[in-house]
C-alpha cells in the first residue's frame, strides 16, 4: 500500500485506514514546515538567555557554584511580564506576579520533582488555573541585567529574595563546587531524591546570552533537543503509523529518531515543527548522536514554522 506525502496535512489514502493513520504520513525534509494549529503564537522575539553546555569529568571546578537542575519550564521575568524561553507570553494569575521586583530575573517555573508535565500544563494554559499555579514556584537562579560576575549577582539575588508576600518566589540554593568526586556524590543523592541533575555556574562569569561553558549541566545521561521536520512512515509492526521522526538539532544536524516511543506516541506523534528531547550515548565523528532515544515533547519550547 502506498502513501501520498503532504506537508503537515492528512494523507489521501484508502478508507479502511483509521483517522489516526491518515494524520501520520511523512513530509519531505526540504518541505515548508507549518506550526501545529493548536500551538501558542509568539508575542515577541524569544528572550536572549544564557544556555548551558555539558559538564565532563576533568573540567576545572575552581570558582564554580553548584545547584540542583530543576525539571520545569524556563521562565524569564522582564520586570513586568513572564515569558518562556521560546518567547511565549505566560499568563499567570495577577497575585503570582504582583510582588515580583522590577529587576529582570531568570529562573525555572517548577512544580516539584517528577512533575514536569504538571508545570508545562499550568504554564501553557491561556486561562490560568489558580489552584495549579499555587503548586508552582519560580526558582530564580540569576539576574541578567545586574552588573558584575555571577558571584556578585548571586549576592544581590540573596538580598532581593525571598519576599515575604511571595513565598513562591525562591532564590535557588547555591553551594561551592569542590572536586569531581564530591560533585558525583551530590548528583547521585539528587537523582535518588527524584531530581534531574545539577547546574554549575562559574563565579567570575558575566551573564552572556548565548550557550557557553560558564554555565554547565550535569545529568546521569546525555540529552538534547531537536526540532521535528517530518514523520517517517513505519514498516512491519509499525506499518500505518509513525516509524521515526526526522529531526534537526539547533546546530543543523539531521537524523532519524526512531526508538523510545510508546504505541500511543507512534499513533499520535509529536507535531511537525515541535521540539522533542532525546537521550543518547555520545556522538559520532560527524557529530550525530549515537543510540538516540525519544524522551518527551518539549512543550515548553515554542513550535517553529
Amino acid at each position: 500500500m502506498s502513501f501520498r506525502i503532504h506537508s503537515g496535512r492528512a494523507l489521501q489514502a484508502p478508507a479502511e485506514l483509521s483517522r489516526r493513520a491518515l494524520l501520520l504520513g511523512a513530509v519531505a525534509a526540504t518541505c515548508t514546515l507549518s506550526a501545529p494549529s493548536g500551538a501558542l503564537a509568539r508575542d515577541t522575539a524569544a528572550p536572549t538567555l544564557m544556555l548551558a553546555e555539558v559538564y565532563r569529568p576533568g573540567m576545572p571546578l575552581d570558582d564554580h557554584w553548584v545547584s540542583e537542575k530543576y525539571d520545569g519550564v524556563r521562565g524569564y521575568w522582564d520586570g513586568k511580564q513572564l515569558w518562556t524561553r521560546g518567547g511565549e507570553r505566560i499568563v499567570a494569575p495577577a497575585w503570582f506576579t504582583a510582588s515580583l521586583p522590577a529587576a529582570p530575573m531568570d529562573g525555572e517555573l517548577w512544580a516539584g520533582r517528577g512533575r514536569f508535565a504538571q508545570a508545562v500544563s499550568t504554564v501553557r494554559s491561556q486561562t490560568p488555573n489558580d489552584a495549579a499555579w499555587h503548586e508552582l514556584h519560580f526558582m530564580v537562579f540569576d539576574l541578567p541585567a545586574q552588573p558584575g560576575d555571577f558571584t556578585a549577582r548571586l549576592a544581590v539575588l540573596r538580598k532581593l529574595l525571598p519576599i515575604t508576600d511571595a513565598p513562591w518566589l525562591v532564590p535557588v540554593p547555591q553551594q561551592r563546587a569542590t572536586t569531581h568526586e564530591s560533585l558525583q556524590a551530590l548528583l547521585d543523592k539528587t537523582v535518588r531524591m527524584g531530581g534531574e541533575g545539577l547546574m554549575l555556574h562559574r563565579g567570575a562569569s558575566l551573564y552572556r546570552a548565548e550557550r557557553n561553558s560558564d554555565l554547565l549541566k550535569l545529568k546521569p545521561y546525555d540529552d538534547a533537543d531537536a526540532r521535528v521536520l517530518a514523520h517517517v512512515p513505519g514498516r512491519g509492526k509499525h506499518a500505518r503509523r509513525m516509524g521515526a521522526l526526522l529531526v534537526e538539532t539547533p546546530e543543523g544536524k539531521r537524523f532519524r529518531l526512531g526508538s523510545g516511543f510508546s504505541d500511543t506516541q507512534r499513533n499520535e506523534p509529536p507535531a511537525v515543527g515541535s521540539w522533542v528531547n532525546y537521550r543518547y550515548n555520545g556522538t559520532s565523528p560527524g557529530g550525530l548522536p549515537r543510540f538516540a532515544r525519544f524522551l518527551r515533547v518539549r512543550e515548553d519550547l515554542a513550535s517553529s514554522s
